[in-house]
């Protein structure tokens, strides 16, 4: 009777036990057997430039250009590389963009400058240039869809206010800039065009506003950088003051962009021949 009583407690027991271990070894497992991560590995690609424009620059001043944006350059064609000589063609062209592979080399072609080929030709750089490599797979924008305007209803004009609109505006009265000194050949200073000194200060209002290094920032400073400098030394209004902002406006740039050592003594040079002229 009483073997008969513990009996079925006694299985009950056994499977509950054998039921927990069940349960157990199947958290185990699945602890265990797990979704395995796989490591992805992602191959960096090299970075990528923008060639610059220097075609119509000065050789002096597309050197500058081409070096403090990354560039190595070669001089081809029966026109050396003189300082006073200009840039009459380039490839790649503007805008391109290259790999970079260190100092890819760009191929200029130049013609003879109106104050001759004075000084020593120089049609590599003194450092070695690479090769020019395009990137494999160019960024295309998506085209955008072009909706057509509504047309708008005809209207029948009014005449009161269409004899008010046919009235010439006052057009402002410009200030002539005589120049400071003449130079045989050079060109005018465009009056339509605001002075050397408040480009300078536009200039320098300017590059405090962007403090990082990227190549459309270094192509617009150096492209005003090129103007005051041509127009000081073409005798324009004002040359050596704006010559000075320039200076500081380069001094700047040395300490935010860590470029512009060379574009200073470019401009410091340009100070020096204008203060000559003014003696």
């Amino acid at each position: 009777m009483r073997l008969g009583t513990l009996l079925p407690r006694a299985v009950l027991v056994v499977l509950v036990w054998m039921l927990a271990t069940a349960a157990f070894t199947f958290a185990a497992d699945q602890k265990i057997v797990g979704p395995s991560r796989t490591a992805s590995s992602v191959t960096a690609q090299p970075p990528n430039l923008v060639v610059p424009s220097v075609t119509g620059q000065v050789f002096v001043f597309a050197k500058g250009i081409l070096e403090d944006a990354g560039f190595a350059w070669r001089v081809t064609g029966p026109v050396h590389g003189y300082p006073g000589n200009r840039v009459l063609a380039q490839s790649p062209a503007a805008g391109t963009h290259v790999v970079d592979t260190g100092a890819p080399t760009i191929v200029l072609h130049l013609v003879k400058g109106q104050y001759g080929q004075s000084g020593s030709a120089e049609d590599t750089p003194s450092y070695t240039g690479t090769r020019i490599e395009l990137p494999h797979a160019p960024i295309v924008k998506p085209k955008v869809p072009v909706v057509a305007p509504k047309p708008k209803p005809k209207t029948t004009p009014n005449p009161a206010v269409t004899a008010k609109a046919t009235k010439p505006a006052k057009q402002p009265t410009t200030v002539k800039r005589p120049p400071d000194f003449l130079v045989p050949g050079a060109r005018k200073e465009p009056q339509n065009e605001i002075s050397l000194p408040a480009r300078a200060d536009r200039l320098a209002a300017w590059i405090a506003t962007h403090p990082k290094r990227t190549s459309a920032n270094v192509h617009r400073w150096l492209y005003q950088h090129s103007w005051i400098v041509d127009g000081a030394q073409f005798g324009w209004w004002h040359g050596s003051q704006a010559l000075e902002k320039l200076i500081a406006v380069d001094r700047r740039v040395e300490r935010m962009w860590g470029i512009g050592h060379r574009s200073e003594a470019v401009a410091r040079a340009a100070l020096h021949r204008v203060r000559g002229h003014q003696r």
